[in-house]
């Protein structure tokens, strides 16, 4: 496990194992968002299982999965909603990290100026300035997720 922190409150990381939300615990989160879907690859523990896990250790849980590529505007509110709900510090995962990183800067999008999201990301180590336009879009118009971009991976 190698959380990346984005904000006071929210680290990411690349796919968690049933055995790291214990670790999770250990280091002081109190909550688990999943943003992958079932059966992405073999061998990775699904949502139910995650969340039974992370229910037997006392962290609170919500699953936001999203498709490779595929965040909207729907997805970036949940993401919002889930980090006010949840008990903080919060981790969110996938397989790379890169789309739990998609799905929070598109939830603060309107509120914190796309160069700033950016460099946060990037000091993390993704590079995600093909969002950048999607995040000036979100800047102006103060509406939060935007629309999908094919071009993210995570």
């Amino acid at each position: 496990m190698n959380p990346k922190e984005l904000a006071p409150n929210l680290s990411v990381s690349s796919q968690l194992s049933l055995a790291d939300i214990g670790e999770a615990k250990a280091r002081g989160f109190l909550s688990v968002i999943v943003n992958r879907p079932d059966a992405e690859q073999p061998g990775q523990p699904t949502i139910a299982e995650m969340r039974e896990a992370a229910r037997a250790v006392g962290l609170g849980f919500a699953a936001i999965p999203v498709l490779p590529g595929k965040a909207t505007a729907d997805d970036a509110s949940k993401f919002s909603s889930a980090l006010e709900t949840l008990n903080g510090p919060v981790i969110a995962y996938c397989r790379t990290g890169v789309r739990a990183a998609t799905l929070w800067a598109l939830s603060v999008g309107a509120s914190i100026e796309p160069g700033e999201i950016l460099q946060r990301i990037t000091a993390v180590g993704y590079d995600l300035n093909a969002l950048r336009p999607r995040l000036e879009e979100l800047f102006r118009s103060d509406q939060p997720g935007g629309e999908p971009d094919a071009g993210q991976r995570g």
